[in-house]
């Protein structure tokens, strides 16, 4: 009987208890206030902004399921020379495995959503690893790619177990200052409240987090585009953010 509970015991995460990635809305044009959540990223290496002050701007798409508009999204990125990341899931690697080839010959960069879309609070680090392997071998298939160094977890549930063993892994934690209620297909508003949405969390440094299942957010996105430039912003990707960061750090170390 001791032996069957210890083998159940070691079954189980270690952990239980799970945060919703989550924030208060900062003033015009400041970045929101996370509280803990932003002490436990700095701890592990994760980002969720770029606190440099610069302008600079990172685009992130959510992509679980195709309903449509991410080619539509891929054309304005392409028109307007614009960098982002999209999150994709096993599910959407299966169904739509074209728009996944194009994103990656775009020169986009690829994130790793977890295969099934679970929550990783749930999980042993076993089955963690096994949900991210299994996503990145499914791209390499499609794209070549052998590993997605940035991860986002499902409706961005975390602990700090899982944010360390996502490090332990190889992966980035990649959570987001800007967002809004945009997940949900069937409640569109027209483009102009998701462009009101976005343009009223501005922030310098904010990295975006867009659904593409919202018909909004496609056809919002060339005007906040332009917008964004208008005010001086510059598009970044996820790789200057990191690269940036680490060319920084030894200097920082001299100080």
């Amino acid at each position: 009987m001791i032996i069957v509970l210890m083998i159940a015991c070691l079954m189980l995460p270690s952990v239980s208890y799970a945060y919703g990635w989550g924030y208060k809305k900062g003033a015009s044009n400041q970045p929101p206030e996370v509280g803990k959540y932003g002490e436990i990223l700095e701890q592990h290496g994760g980002y969720y902004l770029d606190k440099s002050g610069e302008k600079n701007i990172y685009l992130t798409f959510d992509n679980g399921y195709e309903a449509g508009y991410t080619e539509g999204i891929l054309d304005v990125l392409k028109e307007e020379q614009v960098p982002a990341t999209f999150f994709v899931t096993g599910h959407y690697a299966r169904s739509a495995p074209e728009i996944i080839k194009r994103i990656a010959d775009d020169g986009h960069l690829l994130g790793n959503h977890s295969y099934h879309h679970p929550d990783f609070t749930d999980l042993t680090k076993e089955k963690l690893a096994e949900e991210l392997n299994d996503l990145d071998r499914a791209i390499e298939k499609l794209t070549g790619i052998e590993k997605l160094h940035y991860l986002r977890p499902p409706r961005g549930v975390f602990n700090e177990q899982t944010i360390k063993w996502g490090n332990e892994l190889g992966y980035i934690h990649m959570f987001w200052s800007l967002a809004f209620v945009d997940w949900h297909s069937d409640q569109q508003k027209g483009w102009e409240s998701a462009y009101q949405q976005v343009v009223d969390q501005l922030h310098p440094g904010a990295i975006i987090l867009l659904h593409t299942v919202n018909e909004d957010n496609a056809q919002a996105l060339s005007h906040l585009i332009k917008e964004f430039k208008e005010q001086g912003y510059t598009f970044k990707s996820l790789d200057d953010l990191v690269l940036k960061d680490i060319l920084l750090d030894p200097l920082e170390q001299l100080k």
